[in-house]
């Protein structure tokens, strides 16, 4: 099993207390967001987790726990942006971060931390010019400490359209993207970066960028040293290439407040539910209630059998 930990929020960030508590008792319940009732039981001892996949906007809090971790196999996808506070209103200075990053890279090497430019926002501002030279700047500066870099393109979703209305956010057009595309490219590649897509249908092959699995059961069979038998997730979106995960994160949890986050309703939802934050529960943010019907997570072992988590 691969876990996530986590698309739906910052847990690195902002829970990891709760986290590792939870690796200590090896197990998560999980509330399945799509029908509130049902509950997962999550065995997450290192007998049955093949890899952990952290997402992480600013993983410091964590990095000097990382030693609980010795019998687990992981890495991060670490998103970090030259976005201001207009943008990214609740995160440390970037400088402070970038430095964050490079010690984690230098404590788990750099083929364990992904960089993701994720998302681009374009603006009257945010120009095509001034991606590629932010951009720039920044792989010169995280080139030894990782391997690749992952970019996406802001998709305006409905949740968040008020937000990014305020910052006058306009999805780019094919000719805009292949130009950004290209430059990007020719940036990561004199940086000695690989450089991926994260969910996007676009073919930006010509320009040497592939579709990427954030979520990779290439990096993780490397990582593990045999190669792990995992399907496609078809939970995620038809452009996304991750392979099958189980998330123990809770959506309405991060207090980060970027603008472009679709994790979130609002900032009053995400208020509620840190209220309820309690690290030694098993649920993050959460509690059983009446009518919760808890279930025993079933698993597929690297061999593509499908087994009993306990």
């Amino acid at each position: 099993m691969i876990l996530s930990v986590s698309r739906r929020t910052d847990i690195p960030a902002f829970y990891g207390e709760w986290f590792f508590n939870r690796i200590r008792e090896g197990f998560a319940l999980v509330r399945n967001p799509m029908n509130p009732h049902q509950v997962s039981r999550v065995d997450i001892s290192p007998a049955s987790v093949d890899c952990i996949v952290f997402w992480s906007k600013d993983p410091e809090k964590m990095i000097d726990k990382l030693d609980e971790l010795a019998d687990y196999t992981y890495y991060f996808q670490f998103t970090l942006t030259p976005y201001n506070r207009e943008i990214e209103p609740n995160l440390r200075e970037k400088r402070e971060i970038l430095e964050t990053f490079m010690r984690l890279s230098e404590l788990i090497g750099r083929e364990r931390v992904i960089w993701r430019y994720d998302p681009v926002i374009i603006t009257e501002r945010l120009t095509i010019d001034w991606h590629l030279k932010a951009f720039e700047s920044m792989a010169r500066k995280l080139s030894k400490f990782t391997e690749k870099c992952v970019i996406s393109f802001v998709d305006i979703y409905r949740k968040i359209l008020r937000n990014v209305r305020r910052i006058e956010a306009k999805e780019a057009d094919g000719r805009e993207l292949h130009r950004l595309a290209r430059g990007l490219s020719e940036i990561a590649g004199a940086n000695g970066l690989v450089i991926e897509t994260c969910s996007e249908l676009i073919d930006l092959s010509e320009h040497g960028i592939r579709h990427g699995r954030c979520v990779d059961d290439r990096l993780i069979s490397r990582l593990l040293g045999r190669e792990l038998i995992v399907s496609k997730d078809r939970n995620q979106r038809e452009a996304c290439g991750c392979v099958e995960s189980v998330d123990i994160g809770a959506y309405n949890t991060c207090p980060n407040g970027c603008l472009y986050c679709y994790a979130n309703f609002n900032k009053t939802s995400v208020e509620k539910s840190r209220r309820t934050y309690d690290p030694d529960s098993p649920m993050l943010c959460d509690m059983l209630k009446d009518f919760d019907r808890i279930t025993e997570r079933k698993k597929k072992d690297g061999n593509g059998k499908q087994t009993k988590l306990f």
